[in-house]
């Protein structure tokens, strides 16, 4: 199944406005004084439940894309190999044995020469 256009730019748009926050983050654009954490309480919370929320998502992100890398088939199993050679062989049967009941003349065996023994008393 592949992801629509929408949906990819829609991804690329997330992932973008991430990097931008990131980038604010490390760039000390978010920087707040000590004081304000102090005087404060309920935004130094709202901060570390946002960071805590993004950093979640982020990570089962991460994770999903990972786990569904490495889960995914990549050929059959030996034993399904072997399942679907049975399937063939008895495919290839079951048509054999309608050619053998549509055709019974072509099907019996050639008679064999009378053996000299049993003919001599």
């Amino acid at each position: 199944m592949r992801a629509s256009r929408v949906a990819i730019l829609l991804w690329l748009a997330l992932i973008a406005v991430l990097l931008l926050v990131e980038v604010a983050e490390i760039t000390h654009v978010f920087r707040l004084p000590i004081q304000s954490a102090i005087g404060d309480p309920l935004a130094f919370v709202f901060a570390l439940v946002f960071t805590t929320i993004f950093a979640l998502v982020g990570a089962i992100f991460i994770g999903i894309y990972f786990t569904q890398r490495i889960l995914s088939p990549t050929g059959f199993s030996p034993f399904e190999e072997e399942m679907l050679r049975m399937r063939r062989d008895l495919s290839e049967m079951k048509e054999s044995l309608r050619t053998l009941a549509d055709h019974p003349s072509a099907a019996a065996p050639p008679s064999a020469p009378p053996d000299p023994e049993e003919e001599a008393p």
